[in-house]
């Protein structure tokens, strides 16, 4: 998240965890897609600063988040499992 601000990250936050959370099929209360979004955000920095990717702004931030929170959910269900309903 470059050039954004703490109440803009924490907006993305929000989104790019809701968004996951649809994308994955899961049901997260607010504050669990705020942690999955901002945790997300790290990761998908990090793996487009690896693959050199540029991203700026709110729409760039929050796709780079997005795709990092899915991929954090991804990842936690691979380790986790799903439970049973």
């Amino acid at each position: 998240m470059n050039e954004v601000s703490i109440i803009a990250a924490v907006v993305i936050g929000i989104l790019a965890g809701w968004i996951a959370e649809q994308v994955m099929g899961r049901e997260h209360g607010l504050i669990t897609n705020l942690i999955v979004g901002v945790v997300g955000a790290f990761l998908g920095a990090f793996i487009a600063s690896a693959l050199n990717i540029g991203f700026a702004g709110f729409w760039g931030s929050l796709l780079v988040s997005t795709v990092g929170a899915i991929l954090l959910l991804a990842l936690v269900g691979m380790f986790r499992g799903r439970r049973a309903i």
